[in-house]
């Protein structure tokens, strides 16, 4: 599949080369409004967290910003409590919690402020609060610097990490059992953002990425938190990079993974929109997948893996927190899939063991359960020149440039003598302007 020159979020890509999160567009203060704080100015944040709906607050004072751009507003306007309570204009630290297993609890935010802790769902204080830190954390300190949230998988257990000085605090939610840890060599995080996997210790105007379990530091840092979680004048990678319009997005490749994750491909970049409502994010290929390079032709996903075709070969990796390719891997088409040829698309049904394979206006059907792979049905398509596919409990959806075609179900799909009317790609879809 030709790798094209609008790639989508391309800019995007390069700003998140290094593993950042990057966001097109941030507002800096405009006239009249000078009171308010900029974060262009390169301001230490306070704490930084996500609410239960995805949207990222970062809280300076008695000040927040709600998402990647926009200016500050008055913290009390979002959650007013914690200063008629309090009256301390300020967050010591917060983080949105992750328990799929405590339901009650799942997806609350949690603000701390001296020793007093405060829980909140759907900007709403929950009853019986604020409590000592104590009641809900027992053996927290108070007084804390910051606070991340850290999931089974990514961390032993369902965890949290306190920050306090060079002191990490690790509370196991299930157990309430804290144990203690110091990270002398990671700078002494005033807030901690959990982006994708990823961890961001914040500090000053910079940011430094690190292991949640220990500590460790790779990489150059720190780097310039204005570089990649704003936009702000004579900063970042993107410089006047305008977002495409949906009928210029073309992609290579879509696939959704048993975790509920969709993906999108796109030249040398992948845009990954999360279950976890934390919106679309763009990446370079290689950042999840580094034996990947140039692009790829076709993405597949099937039990806890995904597999990559490039060319003739076949990468296929566990879906886990590291992405990790296979032993044995790459092979060649012939080999895994029983195929030879170009690939432009392939899409596996939900609960299904049937990879749809589409070349040109063909599309064959193989038995992934089988060995060696053969080709087990092999019929003609009404469309040709296809880009991508993707089945899901609603159908099948065939991406050919900037439109799509819907179909009800894989024999729709191959039994239709006609194609069905395309449809336009939306913003809601892909990011891109309508």
């Amino acid at each position: 599949m030709e790798l094209f020159t609008k790639t989508l979020f391309l800019c995007l890509a390069l700003a998140l080369a290094n593993g950042a999160p990057a966001h097109p567009q941030d507002a800096t203060v405009e006239e009249g409004d000078a009171a308010l704080p900029d974060r262009c100015e390169g301001l230490e944040f306070d704490a930084i967290t996500p609410d239960e709906k995805g949207t990222t607050f970062f809280f300076k004072g008695a000040h927040l910003w709600k998402g990647f751009h926009g200016p500050a507003q008055l913290s009390n306007e979002f959650f007013k409590e914690l200063d008629d309570i309090h009256h301390v204009g300020h967050v010591d630290a917060a983080f949105r919690m992750h328990s799929t297993d405590n339901p009650d609890i799942h997806d609350h935010i949690y603000f701390f402020l001296d020793d007093k802790v405060f829980s909140y769902y759907n900007q709403t204080l929950e009853d019986g609060y604020p409590k000592e830190i104590q009641e809900d954390f027992p053996g927290v300190p108070s007084h804390l610097d910051a606070a991340v949230e850290c999931p089974k998988g990514e961390c032993g257990a369902d965890s949290v990490l306190f920050f306090k000085g060079h002191d990490v605090h690790v509370y196991d939610i299930t157990t309430k059992t804290v144990k203690t840890k110091t990270w002398s060599h990671l700078p002494a995080c005033t807030s901690v953002l959990h982006w994708q996997e990823h961890y961001y210790c914040f500090h000053g105007h910079n940011f430094t990425k690190f292991n949640p379990v220990s500590g460790e530091v790779s990489g150059t840092y720190p780097k310039d938190a204005r570089n990649y979680f704003m936009k702000c004048p004579n900063f970042g990678h993107g410089g006047d990079y305008k977002v495409p319009k949906c009928s210029e997005v073309k992609i290579d490749a879509i696939t959704t993974d048993d975790a509920g994750k969709t993906y999108f491909f796109a030249g040398p970049i992948y845009m990954r929109l999360d279950t976890r409502r934390d919106g679309l994010h763009s990446f370079p290929i290689t950042r999840m997948w580094k034996e990947v390079t140039g692009g790829v032709d076709a993405v597949f996903s099937y039990t806890d893996k995904i597999y990559l075709i490039k060319g003739d070969q076949v990468y296929i990796y566990k879906v886990d927190a590291h992405s990790t390719l296979i032993e044995g891997y790459p092979k060649s088409l012939k080999e895994e899939l029983g195929i030879e040829g170009q690939v432009d698309a392939a899409f596996v049904c939900p609960n299904q063991h049937i990879v749809h394979i589409i070349q040109g206006q063909r599309i064959r059907d193989v038995d992934l359960t089988t060995t060696p792979r053969l080709v087990a049905r092999d019929l003609l398509l009404p469309l040709s020149d296809i880009d991508g596919g993707l089945c899901s409990s609603e159908g099948i959806d065939v991406f050919k440039g900037s439109q799509y075609y819907h179909y009800e179900s894989a024999m729709t799909l191959v039994t239709s003598r006609l194609a069905p009317l395309p449809l336009n790609i939306t913003s809601a879809m892909m990011g891109c302007q309508d």
